[in-house]
């Protein structure tokens, strides 16, 4: 007797039989997972092809229940209505897409972003979103030029308070540098640069975040030379030449606490 609809077996390394499930859909033919039950393999078929034909059904129809994953639900109906089929969960809206971590949060990207998250997935991790890529897991944060230590209203904000927006217009980048950040009192903006050593020490403040970028890196200069081993990490200036650098590098004063510093035992 021949299998359901929609259904082939295959057999795992260890020779136990299984059953996948698939739909061919304008002349596309797309894997819809794996089952222990050939009745579950062919449930999903049925699924996907109700979900394929019937215009009604949308995104939020998506029940926990469902045979299909969420994953795999929006994929179909993303094909269905754009004409274009993505293994990611995105789907294509007007000059943006969405992309979905779950049923319940989808986040939003400019059209321009479409190729890179159609082959990277994004995972959530203690509240970061990440892909991976070349074996690395990288912050998506950094394609905005956002560090990995950004920190949402002090380093960047939402333009619209929506945090799952990550379209480039709605992203304002306030601290781009390490050890930087955007200061004001009286009304008056200034950058102020600190150092964390044994305790956060302050290093000077300056009228552009540049110049107290490489303040800050100064600041390492002279901690290592006078004995600190700990790790840091310089900002890169890429529209400074190198002579402009110099010049700024030369000129720039940073905090006496910092000239005479005296590393710890354990900074040794």
């Amino acid at each position: 007797m021949g299998l359901l609809p929609g259904v082939y077996t295959a057999k795992k390394k260890n020779g136990t039989i299984y059953y996948r499930s698939s739909i061919t859909y304008r002349k596309k033919h797309i894997s819809l997972g794996s089952f222990e039950q050939e009745e579950k393999a062919h449930r999903a078929y049925k699924e996907a092809s109700f979900l394929l034909n019937h215009q009604e059904v949308s995104l939020s129809s998506y029940d926990e229940n469902s045979f299909l994953s969420h994953d795999k639900w929006v994929s179909l109906l993303n094909f269905r209505d754009n004409h274009v089929y993505f293994k990611n969960p995105l789907y294509l809206k007007r000059n943006y897409f969405l992309y979905y971590l779950n049923s319940h949060m989808e986040l939003k990207f400019d059209i321009d972003d479409l190729f890179y998250y159609a082959n990277h997935k994004i995972m959530a991790r203690k509240g970061h979103l990440f892909v991976a890529d070349y074996g690395m897991q990288v912050n998506i944060l950094g394609r905005y030029g956002i560090k990995n230590y950004g920190v949402e209203g002090v380093d960047y904000v939402f333009m619209n308070g929506d945090s799952t927006d990550f379209r480039y217009e709605n992203i304002s980048i306030i601290n781009r540098f390490q050890g930087v950040r955007q200061k004001e009192k009286n009304g008056k903006i200034f950058f102020q640069a600190k150092i964390l050593l044994h305790g956060s020490y302050l290093i000077g403040n300056y009228s552009s975040e540049i110049e107290a970028a490489i303040a800050y890196n100064k600041a390492i200069d002279t901690v290592k030379k006078n004995g600190c081993k700990k790790n840091f990490s310089y900002n890169y200036i890429e529209s400074y030449t190198p002579s402009q650098y110099e010049e700024c590098y030369r000129n720039l004063s940073i905090s006496k606490k910092i000239l005479h510093y005296k590393p710890l035992y354990n900074e040794q």
